[in-house]
């Protein structure tokens, strides 16, 4: 039998290594083949954490570009946390991505490949720390999209079928 405090320890591990996905990009995944997916921290400010920890973050129109040696992610949307007062950062300032630099050499030079980019898939919480999960993404022609939505549709009504069968 377990006593107390083992118990009360397993919560905890249990808690820690479970991740609270915060956002995710979809329309990546429709948009994008993901050649290899990565995780990487990202430096935010106080305030801004606790708004990714309310869940206000959007990765909707978001990429990653390299500027001066760094991966940064442009265009993320993290709404300003409201009991912040007068020093709220900019809710779409470029926000410094933390990778060793032998990954970001790696995925620098795959990047620069032609028909390559750097997609950011989800953010999410690992333990205490926010992290984000971005993809070496290769792009979708319209063709493979409209496909995509015809074998969704096609799946959707064979399931649809299968209840009203029975």
């Amino acid at each position: 039998m377990k006593s107390k405090t083992q118990r009360k320890n397993e919560k905890q591990a249990a808690k820690k290594s479970a991740d609270k996905t915060v956002a995710v990009n979809k329309k990546a995944a429709f948009d994008y083949y993901f050649v290899e997916t990565l995780e990487v921290g990202i430096a935010l400010e106080g305030s801004e954490v606790k708004s990714v920890k309310r869940g206000d973050v959007s990765l909707r129109e978001s990429f990653c570009h390299i500027d001066n040696g760094n991966l940064e992610l442009k265009n993320c949307q993290i709404t300003p946390y409201a009991k912040v007062g007068a020093f709220a950062p900019d809710p779409r300032r470029n926000r410094r991505l933390l990778l060793h630099k032998t990954q970001l050499k790696r995925l620098a030079g795959k990047a620069a490949e032609k028909g390559f980019t750097i997609v950011p898939v989800k953010m999410y919480f690992k333990g205490r720390f926010v992290k984000l999960e971005i993809a070496l993404a290769r792009g979708k022609k319209n063709y493979e999209k409209k496909q995509v939505i015809k074998d969704r549709d096609v799946k959707r009504t064979a399931e649809r079928e299968i209840v009203n069968y029975r």
